[in-house]
């Protein structure tokens, strides 16, 4: 029996594989409509703090807020240097100083073309697709930053970095 059937059979199965890719590329594999992780769901609350007089605790109100609950703004503000109790203006002064040069109209529309465009462009190779291997470190590694050496030049350059991390300890 000859082996060229055989042959042609495998090349067409897996073309018929190959062609069953699904619509946009996901570089981490994930999907919308797929239970993926909730980097914002997840609020850590303040410990619990007890009072030395039990007495002096508030009368509870269902639906209401709680001392644990997080704040997200005021701590964002807190951690930028505000005064958290002053509150609304700190966040509008704060905006205003970030858009002072102005701000551009659908710029998440267009980012979100222009990634979809490079991920379908670094989709990965056929195997990759079919197994669903992550590509998305390798993809995105030529225009990631280097943040050693980026500090290392700013350094270089006179610039304080007092903020800066930590190198990593070889181990």
């Amino acid at each position: 029996m000859s082996r060229k059937p055989h042959i042609l059979l495998t090349f067409c199965a897996l073309m018929g594989l190959a062609a069953c890719s699904q619509g946009d590329p996901s570089l981490m594999n994930l999907r919308a409509n797929q239970s993926g992780p909730d980097e914002f769901g997840i609020l850590p609350t303040r410990p619990i703090e007890i009072p030395t007089d039990l007495a002096a605790l508030p009368e509870p109100t269902p639906g209401g807020t709680n001392r644990t609950d997080p704040t997200p703004e005021a701590d964002a503000i807190a951690a930028l240097g505000g005064n958290a109790a002053r509150g609304g203006g700190v966040t509008n002064s704060l905006l205003a100083h970030a858009t002072r040069f102005g701000i551009e109209e659908g710029i998440r529309d267009q980012l979100a073309a222009e990634d979809l465009a490079f991920r379908r462009d670094n989709d990965g190779r056929l195997l990759e697709r079919v197994f669903g291997v992550n590509v998305y470190y390798r993809a995105y590694r030529p225009i990631s930053l280097d943040r050693y050496a980026e500090l290392e030049r700013l350094r270089r350059a006179g610039i304080r970095t007092p903020a800066a991390a930590p190198e990593p300890q070889p181990q």
